[in-house]
């Protein structure tokens, strides 16, 4: 293992800065560490604790946080990012002797071992994206973790509550706290854990001889260190990232009105706390990253082509609304001799205060979402009809104070139309071109009031009339900006789906395209000037693999006939060690990471498949451990199959090694490489 981890970080660090210049995802994760070193708040569909390693390694740099990282981009001097790549590739070379171990830790025997670490080692693939400033490192490393300690565990069964049986169980759930806090990709390893774990308890349950409490013990013990330290895991990334972030920046918008208010740089503090008649306020959905209240002077272009209504993430003067009287109760002699505060159930007026039109509904369907009605901006301060009037329903406040009153920031409440009935509501549908791509606002009539989507808080609070409120009130709790963050991440990640009017991507491929090789991926600029970087797999390790899952469920398959049959009888232990090895970790692994990919709307790319291959990699290491010992009685050729699938790994990961290394010059000069049309590494 010694001499494979050296070659592991050899070939990963090897002109490691060659590229001077951003490739191809270190345009989005180098920004994202850059909010880290400024402390600045951002939004990203991921969890945090991969980034929050990023932005350590510019740390360790010594980088300062302030440069946007554009891609394709030369990189400025004062930029070490030769260092922050090192890191990265540092997870990416560690994945090698895990590959060693865990074989080990799976029963296997030295040769399959290595072969399998080879593997790893000399998949271009893996070379190419652990080099570079991205996540892909990590998820992969704490994946391989995750499965090194379940197998160590495992393998301590005899050894039930030992202080070694405790460590690698804590171990796992860690290592799978970590995945899971990288990427959502971590839930696939959970589930692979977790269905291997429910077989062993169901096992235990049969065993006669194991007391009841002892039983219990087993149970919680894996509550404890499988389920609930990978929670706390992951909270706890979510509590750093809302630490580090303390500044107001780009990600603002996607949270609360509340959270919102605990950043620097944001003036919420100076909201008086009790909106009243006359206030100018902005108005915020509550909905998975809502926007703000909006409209603008451009009219809808069908329906009753009255001024548009929309919801809007970027704050300008065009959210601002004045809190006005109804048209059928009007306290202007009240207003005039003093503060009329808002109350729970009170029907006003909003009035948009850039064009002075009112906010008003109607029986005309809505543009996009035609079961909804329209909402528009109509009439003026002095005209309009009952159509203008709304009722104020208070859903919850965090705020106690005068009871029934509305407050900025801590008053959750709804819009309702009086005339109809429906409520007004924001969702993640988004306008055309005449529309300005904002969120389409309507008035829902389905009656589904605890949507988030209908409710609605104050944000910025305008009155001169009244003082600012104390910074006690305006505090969020953790618990709820973790699940907003995590709802919008969630929401963020649904909508990154192909867009069927949208010529493809050159970068986008299919989950079908993947366990054969059959495509590649350009990770920056084509110019023959330039050094350039092809995303493509060893393919004897991928097809190796794919041949390997099948193979596993014909040998597996015949081994069930002949089991039927009576023709083999073999001990309990090694059906439990060949299920265990060949199916619960590797060919499950392989199918839960690779198949749910199928179930994901989302836009897809060849690296979402790198997961899965580490599974395909120990089946292939498997079944050339299973083969070579059952089938190939004599050590001459146990010896000549190793040397031969060890070489062959080797050999073709060095004719490939240029993809990930860089290549110089006219792709052309690789034309030799390409063995599939479907490459096109090349014009």
């Amino acid at each position: 293992p010694a001499l494979l981890t050296f070659l592991a970080f050899l070939t990963r660090m090897w002109a490691i800065s060659w590229a001077d210049f951003v490739v191809w995802d270190e345009a989005h994760f180098g920004k994202f560490a850059s909010h880290y070193i400024q402390r600045q708040f951002y939004f990203d569909v991921h969890p945090p604790l991969g980034k929050i390693l990023l932005g350590f390694s510019g740390v360790i740099a010594g980088y300062n946080g302030t440069w946007d990282f554009p891609s394709s981009q030369t990189y400025p001097r004062e930029l070490n990012y030769g260092i922050m790549r090192v890191f990265c590739a540092t997870f990416g070379a560690l994945m090698v002797p895990l590959a060693w171990y865990t074989a080990l830790e799976m029963r296997m025997g030295k040769r399959a071992a290595f072969l399998a670490a080879v593997m790893v080692l000399w998949d271009t693939s893996y070379i190419a994206i652990t080099k570079f400033i991205l996540l892909d490192s990590m998820l992969l490393f704490f994946t391989v973790l995750s499965v090194y300690c379940f197998c160590c565990f495992r393998n301590e069964e005899e050894r039930a509550f030992t202080e070694s049986w405790w460590y690698w169980l804590a171990m796992t759930g860690l290592s799978l706290g970590c995945v899971l806090s990288v990427k959502w990709f971590g839930l696939f390893t959970i589930a692979v854990v977790g269905l291997a774990t429910v077989e062993d308890l169901w096992r235990l349950l049969g065993d006669v001889r194991l007391p009841v409490s002892k039983y219990l013990m087993h149970w919680g013990a894996r509550i404890a260190c499988l389920i609930v330290l990978p929670m706390v895991v992951y909270m706890f990334s979510f509590k750093m990232h809302f630490f580090i972030l303390n500044r107001s920046g780009t990600g603002d918008a996607q949270m609360s009105s509340l959270f919102q208010a605990g950043l620097e740089g944001i003036d919420f503090d100076q909201n008086p706390l009790e909106v009243a008649y006359g206030s100018r306020v902005t108005i915020k959905n509550n909905g998975p990253g809502g926007g703000l209240l909006h409209s603008h002077v451009q009219k809808y272009p069908k329906g009753s082509e009255q001024q548009q209504v929309t919801c809007y993430g970027h704050k300008d003067s065009n959210n601002d609304w004045i809190i006005g009287q109804n048209w059928n109760l009007v306290k202007k002699s009240e207003m005039d001799a003093g503060i009329v505060y808002l109350h729970d159930g009170d029907v006003i007026r909003l009035i948009h205060d850039q064009t002075s039109k009112n906010l008003h509904s109607h029986n005309h369907k809505a543009p996009i979402t035609k079961r909804d009605n329209e909402v528009s901006c109509y009439g003026g301060k002095d005209v309009g009809d009952t159509n203008d009037n709304w009722r104020i329903e208070v859903v919850s406040d965090t705020y106690r104070g005068v009871k029934g009153r509305v407050h900025a920031l801590t008053t959750t409440f709804r819009i309702r139309h009086v005339n109809s009935g429906c409520l007004l509501k924001s969702h993640a549908v988004t306008l055309p071109e005449w529309g300005f791509k904002q969120a389409e606002t309507t008035c829902d009539k389905s009656g589904r009031e605890n949507s988030r989507n209908v409710l609605w808080n104050v944000e910025r609070h305008y009155n001169e009339k009244l003082p600012p409120g104390p910074r006690s009130a305006f505090r969020s709790s953790f618990f709820r900006d973790f699940i907003d963050l995590n709802v919008a991440m969630w929401t963020g990640n649904n909508a990154l789906t192909p867009d069927p009017d949208k010529e493809p991507d050159a970068i986008v491929s299919t989950p079908p395209q993947w366990p054969l090789a059959s495509v590649g991926l350009r990770m920056c600029g084509w110019a023959d000037d330039k050094v350039k970087f092809f995303l493509l797999g060893n393919p004897i390790v991928w097809w190796g693999g794919a041949f390997s899952l099948v193979a596993f469920m014909v040998i597996t398959g015949v081994y069930a006939l002949l089991w039927q049959r009576g023709l083999i009888t073999p001990s309990r232990r090694e059906v439990r060690e060949y299920m265990f090895a060949g199916l619960q970790i590797s060919f499950l692994g392989w199918i839960f990471h690779y198949c749910t990919i199928y179930l994901m709307g989302r836009v897809t790319y060849l690296h979402h498949y790198f997961p899965a291959l580490y599974f395909a990699i120990l089946q292939s290491a498997f079944i050339f451990d299973h083969v070579s010992r059952r089938w190939l009685r004599h050590q001459i050729l146990q010896d000549v199959a190793f040397v031969a699938c060890t070489a062959i790994v080797w050999m073709v990961g060095w004719h490939f090694k240029d993809f990930a290394f860089g290549m110089q010059g006219p792709a052309k000069n690789w034309a030799s490489r390409q063995w599939l049309k479907s490459w096109k590494f090349y014009d």
